[in-house]
């Protein structure tokens, strides 16, 4: 009997919930949908929503549920991936501790479910149809309202205890620096993060200094974004452009620690902040370059993410056809 092609990808986040039906062997993705999470309505009510996504996206790919090999959903946080529970996920409301999210997936569609982090998603994705697809040793690092990442070793997504390896938004940058949302002190997500990005560009207004950031959003101080930042960096203004000039700089001390720790070929970097291209990319690579003393920087690329917004499904597909060749 020939084993299915197509495995289900869920992407979900805290605002929106992203799906499709990936092609395992070409990362062609058919059938995509993007809903609202609604995460305020309970995670018994998200996880009824995933439900019909996926019957919805088996629809339009014109599939059916035969060819389907099972379904694979990258979660924002912590999992117990052996009970397919989920631990602990910080951006959702009530941090859905406990949540049988496997077994619930699987009565609502009669599919095998597997679970894993959302960052780790990404990466595997862009290791498979991506950036990273010739190389065998890659970090990913997506940048948003957190900074996460994952491992590629020799060919593999490397999980470490319990799926956590890869958490690099949480090494310290600096011990006695502001607190993180982990608990702890001086975390590179303090300092580079998108809400980072943001307060600095509060801080710079409030203060008093010439910027064109509070103009963009018509003094209304809750209208700040990365992105209003990013446009004005781009307008040339020169708060702005220092701002994704120290995000860059912390996240190239982050990247500088991976490399001569890791000695990857590559690092590829997404997430809704890296949208800001070379403003952040330029000081990244050159903060690598004058941190970096021991691995030969000439083989290693720092490039930014090719798949846009489906690397997380692409890549939670990809990871239930892995499990599925498993038996697990």
């Amino acid at each position: 009997m020939t084993q299915p092609v197509h495995f289900i990808g869920v992407d979900l986040g805290g605002t929106t919930i992203t799906g499709g039906a990936v092609n395992v062997v070409s990362g062609q993705v058919l059938g995509r949908q993007q809903i609202p999470t609604l995460a305020k309505e309970g995670h018994d009510a998200v996880m009824a929503r995933m439900v019909d996504l996926v019957h919805t996206i088996i629809a339009d790919a014109a599939l059916s549920k035969e060819d389907i090999g099972g379904i694979g959903v990258g979660l924002p946080g912590v999992l117990d991936m052996e009970r397919g529970i989920t631990l602990f996920l910080p951006n959702l409301p009530g941090a859905w501790r406990n949540v049988p999210l496997k077994a619930t997936m699987e009565a609502g569609t009669g599919l095998p479910t597997y679970m894993l982090n959302d960052v780790r998603s990404f990466t595997l994705g862009e290791k498979t149809f991506g950036a990273g697809r010739e190389v065998h040793t890659m970090f990913g690092l997506a940048i948003g309202t957190g900074i996460g990442g994952g491992m590629v070793i020799n060919g593999q997504l490397h999980l470490g205890l319990d799926g956590t390896a890869g958490e690099v938004g949480h090494q310290i940058i600096d011990p006695y620096g502001p607190p993180c949302g982990c608990g702890s002190h001086g975390c590179l997500e303090a300092f580079a993060s998108g809400p980072a990005i943001t307060a600095m560009a509060l801080k710079a207004i409030t203060q008093g200094l010439t910027t064109k950031i509070a103009e963009m959003v018509d003094y209304d101080l809750n209208k700040v974004t990365p992105e209003i930042v990013c446009r004005a960096a781009q307008a040339g203004d020169p708060i702005a452009i220092d701002i994704y000039e120290r995000a860059g700089f912390y996240i190239g001390v982050g990247v500088a620690n991976l490399i001569t720790i890791i000695s990857p070929q590559m690092v590829v970097i997404g997430g809704g902040v890296a949208q800001a291209g070379e403003l952040l990319f330029a000081p990244i690579r050159r903060t690598v370059q004058e941190r970096v003393h021991v691995t030969p920087l000439e083989k290693v690329q720092i490039v930014p993410a090719q798949l846009g917004t489906s690397a997380g499904l692409i890549g939670a597909a990809v990871w239930a056809s892995l499990q599925t060749a498993l038996g697990k």
